[in-house]
């Protein structure tokens, strides 16, 4: 199965109210990819703009107005942006959003920062790296159900802080990577109270979509027997 016909699967056995988003890192970018028109404000808002169905690439000076994003990317930044990064993480350590001793176990890419690429899946003239997915509990729930089928889950805790910090676990692992988001990541998306983040290794994702018709159509019928074990229970 193609990762194209994954987009559109993936996006029909969920009921997915956006369509999972393809990313890739290049040294380049390829010549039928034009760089997106203007710096999103944050780097996770280019995951947006993928999902409403544009394909574009990224340089590494656009992601310089989210130093954070541009951290867990790999992007060497400039001293202004340096300074503006730790800035931030001072002001959030006085609030108590995060500690000191947090910051070295953000994961990171370690390979130089080439572009980056975005696609709906569906339509993404690239390989993919990483599949993002987004939904809400039952859909992830489904589509992590697919991944343990496959041997990808990741275990341990779901990721909270930064969101995009799911993008370099998920290449180091070789695991799908769930988040619950984070609060920069709700407002540049416009990501809803119920929904999160799943992220999948683009070289699985056809055998992810492969288990998850299955997954969803066990789920289905499991759901009637509980109901009428429930039901039956507490007559």
């Amino acid at each position: 199965m193609s990762w194209k016909a994954c987009g559109e699967q993936l996006r029909q056995l969920l009921d997915l109210k956006l369509p999972p988003v393809a990313m890739a890192f290049r040294t380049s970018a390829p010549p039928n990819m034009t760089r997106i028109e203007a710096a999103a404000p944050a780097g996770c808002g280019y995951w947006r703009l993928a999902a409403e169905g544009k394909v574009f690439y990224t340089e590494a000076s656009d992601h310089y107005t989210c130093p954070v994003g541009a951290h867990t990317h790999g992007v060497d930044l400039p001293a202004h942006v340096a300074h503006e990064m730790n800035s931030l993480v001072h002001t959030m350590v006085q609030m108590q959003y995060i500690t000191m001793e947090e910051i070295p176990a953000i994961p990171r890419r370690r390979t130089p920062f080439g572009v980056a690429l975005y696609a709906p899946l569906w339509a993404a003239p690239f390989y993919p790296d990483i599949v993002l997915v987004r939904g809400t509990v039952k859909q992830l729930m489904l589509v992590a159900e697919a991944a343990q089928a496959v041997g990808i889950a990741r275990g341990g805790a779901t990721m909270g802080r930064p969101t995009c910090a799911i993008l370099p676990e998920s290449l180091r692992s070789g695991q799908a990577t769930a988040s619950f988001g984070c609060i920069g990541n709700r407002v540049y998306t416009g990501l809803g109270e119920d929904e999160g983040y799943y992220a999948i290794p683009g070289e699985k994702i056809a055998e992810v979509v492969a288990k998850l018709g299955p997954i969803t159509e066990a789920n289905r019928q499991l759901h009637g027997f509980h109901k009428d074990r429930a039901a039956r229970s507490s007559a």
